[in-house]
């Protein structure tokens, strides 16, 4: 199986079956973006523990596979995350959905997250993969953690 396959089964299988979809039990955090250009919408949830990390995480919202599946990649790679070390990572899947080379290093340690790259071919997809990590540096940056809600 190529690279490429990989990826696009990795993506599918998060959007047929998401991950963490729905509501956050004891949420501190939220935020809610969208493309008014084709209707995606992804709501972040968050919990965040006494210490700052990232305790529970979920989404909720509608669009396409590949927004959904973005939604779902994220609540599985920042549970359990620092606060900071998940605006990290967003801002690192920021500039690999913009074609910005990340060192080979950091690219590795996105795993899976590595799936999205494939949306900087078609600039018209990069919205629609950015929706949730947009939502998650929204809700993880304003005071009380509540945006867009």
């Amino acid at each position: 199986m190529d690279l490429d396959q990989l990826y696009q089964d990795i993506l599918l299988d998060h959007s047929r079956h998401p991950r963490h979809h729905g509501a956050c039990a004891g949420e501190t955090h939220r935020a809610r973006a969208e493309n008014p250009t084709c209707g995606d919408e992804v709501e972040v949830h968050l919990r965040l523990s006494p210490e700052g990390r990232v305790a529970e995480v979920t989404f909720t919202g509608q669009g396409c596979a590949l927004s959904q599946a973005s939604a779902s990649l994220l609540t599985t790679k920042v549970r359990g995350k620092p606060q900071p070390a998940a605006l990290v990572l967003a801002n690192q899947v920021h500039r690999l959905l913009c074609g910005e080379g990340l060192p080979p290093a950091e690219l590795e340690a996105l795993g899976d997250l590595q799936a999205l790259q494939g949306a900087a071919r078609y600039p018209q997809r990069v919205k629609c993969a950015s929706l949730a990590w947009q939502a998650l540096g929204q809700a993880l940056s304003r005071p009380g953690g509540q945006a867009g809600a």
